[in-house]
C-alpha cells in the first residue's frame, strides 16, 4: 500500500487499521476481524512511502468454503 504525504509537514507517527472481512461462499460478509500496526513513518512533506502487513486471522473464523478479504483501511497519523 503507498501512503502519500500531500501535506506541508512530516508525518511524523501514526496507525494503519485494516479490517479483514471473512466472507461465506456465497458472498455474505459473516464478520470483520481489525488489526493495527505502526505507519511506515515519517513521511516527508510531498513524500510516499510504501508499506506492507501480513494480515492473520485464525483458523477456526474461516471455515472450508469461505475466504478472507481485507476491504477497509484506516489511517491515523500524526
Amino acid at each position: 500500500m503507498t501512503f502519500r504525504n500531500s501535506g506541508g509537514t512530516a508525518v511524523r507517527s501514526g496507525t494503519v487499521t485494516l479490517g479483514t472481512h471473512i466472507i461465506g461462499a456465497l458472498g455474505i460478509d459473516w464478520g470483520t476481524v481489525e488489526s493495527s500496526e505502526p505507519l511506515p513513518a515519517p513521511i516527508g512533506a510531498g513524500a510516499r512511502k510504501d508499506g506492507s502487513w501480513t494480515v492473520c486471522v485464525d483458523a477456526w473464523r474461516v471455515p472450508l468454503g469461505m475466504h478472507i478479504e481485507t476491504r477497509d483501511v484506516a489511517v491515523q497519523w500524526k
